[in-house]
C-alpha cells in the first residue's frame, strides 16, 4: 500500500476528506519526528513503543582488506510491539 492509497483508505474509513487526512497525517509524522529528535519515547496503544537508543562506537574489520575501522556512535530508532500486535501479525 503506497501513500496515495493509504490516505483514501483513512479518509473513506474516517469521513474526512483526503486533503484532510492528508494534513492529519503529516501533522502526525511532524509531530512523532520531532519528538523522537527530542529523544522521547512514544507509545501508540495497541500497537508499540517508538524509542531512540544510543548504539555505542565499535570496531569492524573489513573482510576483504582485513582494515579494522572505528564506527562512531549513532542513535537508532527502534521498536518494540506489543503483545497484542505480535499476535495479530502472526
Amino acid at each position: 500500500m503506497n501513500n496515495k492509497e493509504f490516505i483514501a483508505e483513512l479518509s473513506r474509513r474516517t469521513g474526512y476528506t483526503a486533503k484532510e487526512t492528508s494534513s492529519l497525517m503529516t501533522v502526525l509524522v511532524a509531530e512523532i519526528t520531532e519528538q523522537l529528535e527530542d529523544e522521547n519515547a512514544i507509545t501508540i496503544q495497541n500497537m508499540g513503543t517508538f524509542e531512540v537508543k544510543k548504539k555505542q562506537e565499535r570496531v569492524v574489520v573489513n573482510p576483504a582488506t582485513q582494515q579494522r575501522m572505528l564506527v562512531p556512535p549513532k542513535l537508532i530508532i527502534n521498536f518494540r510491539p506489543t503483545a497484542s500486535f505480535k499476535e495479530k501479525m502472526q
